[in-house]
């Protein structure tokens, strides 16, 4: 099966088809940095993670680049309010949000360049497109004509007499036309400013990114993405700024994530609804909350609900378990061969499933499917083990199989916290019990199911069915 991808620009699935064999090229928008990371950052971040984490379980070569935007009115005012330096705002935050990402098991991108260590770059970029025609200069600052650029709207679907209406763009009358945006804004007292060609000033937005996605991976990308909030104005001024001076698309697939929701709001920092990363980490497992956000496809919207993340904890645990109790039978030596029961056939029909998931665009919901499917014949199969009727190899093969097709998630990565007076090959024990009590309700074995309870109140467990699912704790 071929990988396909939903392309923005096109507005439908393609076959994906790299520039170059075997090569991928992504440009994803960083955050800007003013203040700690939400959790819609954490749902972009996320999803690009897992997306070059599938191209390289693919044997795709992929240069990831992910910017820092530490240049910007934002940083400036917060910087005005704390009396410090704008560098000083955009480091504490790159930092916040490298520790964030490090929680989440998000990886680090190839390269990470900063809006600031780059504007000879855009200057340079500026300076061709006035010279092409495509940009003029006023005052000090500089704007790019759109109407010189027909295609302008092809990504966000808009044209130009929509945009005439001013949806989100700068009144200022010595634009040439309203819809015009800022390649280059002249210099303000008490902020950072470069020496260019038309003066003293900072780059605008929308230039920092072309800059930066050139110089890193080329003229023309394979993947360029980022939230959804990005397609209009920024990945459109994008294409219209860098496709002026290259002459070719910019990008092949342009890929967008659905935004977070909070009630019937979107998530932003102006609606004052953020729930920082830092802060959910510390009430959360971590790795909990990374299921819980890939159990929503990437395009769709995610409506959050904290107590959703708790929930996903209790499968996680399962997964966990399986571990641990393979770590426990490896750590006896190499088992002797034994039959396998047809695990080796039904893993390798799982991960079919999973890649065929993964491959048409990205699917992590139906991937996570999987990795529960598995996860439970894999608990038969332990059970079949402690009974003699299945070799502890093929046990250990499945579980390894498992943590194969978790680890293109980026789970199973980390531990996540373990109740403290559980050993953990009593906690490996008790969850598998506790599972197989739960399949024998659901096949109406109550025998079985109260034999099982019985088995782990003699281990001092206490079993508490609810309708969210049954829990268990050690009893004091």
């Amino acid at each position: 099966m071929s990988l396909k991808i939903f392309n923005t620009l096109t507005r439908k699935k393609e076959d994906f088809v790299p520039i170059v064999p075997g090569e991928v090229r992504i440009y994803s928008c960083g955050v800007t940095v003013y203040d700690l990371s939400h959790v819609g950052h954490a749902r972009k971040e996320i999803a690009f993670d897992v997306i070059v984490r599938h191209l390289r379980f693919r044997g795709f070569r992929v240069r990831f680049v992910r910017n820092f935007t530490d240049v910007d009115d934002r940083i400036i005012r917060r910087a005005a309010q704390e009396g410090v330096s704008p560098r000083d705002v955009s480091e504490r935050y790159i930092e916040a949000f490298r520790r964030d990402m490090a929680t989440l098991g998000v990886r680090p991108a190839d390269v990470e360049p900063k809006a600031t260590e780059h504007v000879p770059r855009m200057i340079d970029l500026i300076g061709r497109l006035i010279r092409g025609g495509m940009a003029y200069v006023v005052d000090g600052d500089v704007y790019f004509e759109v109407r010189r650029f027909p295609e302008y709207g092809k990504l966000s679907g808009k044209n130009l007499d929509e945009l005439l209406a001013g949806a989100r763009v700068e009144v200022d009358e010595r634009k040439r036309d309203p819809r015009d945006f800022a390649l280059w804004k002249s210099a303000k007292p008490g902020e950072p400013s470069w020496e260019s060609p038309w003066g003293p000033g900072r780059p605008g937005w929308h230039i920092e990114c072309s800059a930066m996605a050139m110089q890193y991976l080329g003229d023309s990308l394979d993947i360029h993405g980022g939230g959804e909030d990005l397609i209009f104005p920024h990945h459109e001024c994008e294409i219209a700024q860098t496709e002026a001076v290259t002459r070719q698309p910019f990008a092949r697939v342009w890929m967008h994530n659905g935004m977070v929701n909070m009630g019937a709001q979107k998530m932003s920092k102006s609606l004052g609804n953020t729930l920082t990363i830092e802060a959910l980490a510390a009430r959360h497992d971590p790795e909990a909350l990374r299921l819980y956000v890939l159990g929503t496809h990437y395009r769709h919207p995610l409506d959050f609900a904290e107590d959703r993340i708790d929930e996903a904890a209790r499968p996680l645990g399962r997964l966990r378990a399986l571990v641990i109790e393979a770590e426990r039978i490896a750590a006896r030596g190499t088992p002797p061969p034994g039959p396998d029961g047809g695990l080796f056939d039904e893993c390798a029909a799982q991960r079919a499933r999973f890649e065929a998931a993964m491959d048409d665009d990205f699917n992590a919901p139906q991937a996570l499917g999987v990795l529960f499917d598995l996860a439970r014949q894999l608990q038969t199969a332990r059970a079949q083990v402690g009974e003699g009727q299945m070799g502890a190899g093929a046990f250990l093969m499945g579980v390894g199989e498992l943590v194969t097709m978790a680890r293109v998630l980026g789970l199973l990565e980390a531990r996540g916290p373990a109740a403290p007076a559980v050993d953990r090959e009593l906690q490996a024990r008790i969850e598998s019990l506790v599972w197989l009590r739960q399949e024998a309700r659901k096949q109406r074995d109550f025998a079985e199911a109260d034999r099982l309870r019985e088995e782990l109140s003699r281990m001092g467990v206490v079993v508490e069915d609810t309708r969210d699912g049954t829990t268990w704790k050690l009893g004091s």
